[in-house]
């Protein structure tokens, strides 16, 4: 699992959302890793390549989320919160 970088503490009250991320390869959790990093601190994720999936925890709204995962060219789909 890839852990993302960012201030903890201030994620205390923000939904966690998960994805389903079509991902195959390192390469592919690297593009993931890549394209939420650029979001600096104001996000936090985790990644489970075996699983596909992608949890992030934002102040950024889903369609933000979506269209920045989307930037990796691979498909993407919103599981809701968790």
């Amino acid at each position: 699992m890839t852990f993302g970088r960012g201030k903890h503490d201030s994620y205390k009250n923000l939904d966690r959302h998960e994805f389903e991320v079509a991902m195959t390869c390192e390469g592919c959790s690297g593009a993931v890793t890549k394209v939420l990093s650029k979001l600096g601190e104001t996000v936090k994720f985790e990644i489970d390549l075996p699983k596909r999936l992608v949890w992030i925890e934002s102040d950024k709204d889903v369609d933000f989320l979506m269209e920045t995962l989307k930037k990796c060219g691979k498909e993407v789909k919103y599981n809701g919160t968790k």
